[in-house]
């Protein structure tokens, strides 16, 4: 079995279709598991196609794709309920309304609100924790609450704590394009809206960290 983790897609729908394709070449018939890190949305100029993709990937696997929620997922779900719309929208959150063709945040389709509003903020197998933002180093991965889980930076990044499992995220960019590799965590946010590649971590059951890295531009 081959677990495939996605960085923030930020709306590249084309980045998103290319590493997918790039994941069904590489798997070669074998078993796998997709997990995307959170961040699908917002930024980039086709949010609604890369909701798309993934919703229609879990509807052809249920079971084999998770989709974690980040917090500019969040920040939308915020301004559905009327709370700082202004927010999410100068936080890219205007290229997602663009993409769906409405105006505000009440005017999203409501499958895609009820999509968003089920992902779950963290995930887990036998080898690694999932997460898009980070986790509380002085609580552990399930204590960490969902503002922690969606929006954590520091501490997390620099404390090298070991949570018992592997660490795999996105929500920082990295400046050089590149994942960052830790020896307890592994950051996949490589920039992709920001012209970096879109990165997916090659994981199997052996071990936390990943095997190879993919990455599309």
């Amino acid at each position: 079995m081959l677990t495939y983790a996605i960085g923030d897609v930020h709306g590249r729908a084309d980045l998103l279709g290319l590493l997918l394709a790039r994941i069904e070449a590489h798997r070669a018939g074998r078993p796998r598991r997709i997990v995307c890190l959170g961040d699908v949305i917002d930024r980039g100029p086709d949010s609604a196609g890369a909701v798309a993709l993934l919703r229609e990937l879990q509807a052809r696997e249920p079971g084999a794709v998770t989709c974690l929620m980040g917090n500019h997922e969040a920040l939308l779900l915020d301004a559905v309920a009327g709370a700082r719309p202004d927010l999410w929208r100068i936080n890219g959150g205007a290229a997602t309304l663009a993409s769906y063709g409405v105006a505000q945040a009440g005017d999203l389709p409501d499958d895609i609100v009820a999509w968003i509003a089920a992902l779950p903020t963290l995930h887990g197998d036998a080898q690694r924790w999932y997460v898009h933002g980070g986790l509380d180093p002085a609580l552990g991965a399930e204590a960490s609450d969902r503002e922690t889980r969606l929006w954590m930076r520091e501490p997390f990044l620099s404390a090298g704590h070991d949570f018992g499992r592997h660490v795999v995220h996105g929500h920082t960019p990295t400046r050089t394009g590149r994942p960052e590799l830790k020896a307890y965590r592994t950051n996949l946010d490589t920039g992709a809206v920001f012209g970096g590649p879109l990165t997916a971590g090659v994981f199997t059951e052996e071990q936390g960290p990943p095997v190879e890295i993919l990455a599309v531009r």
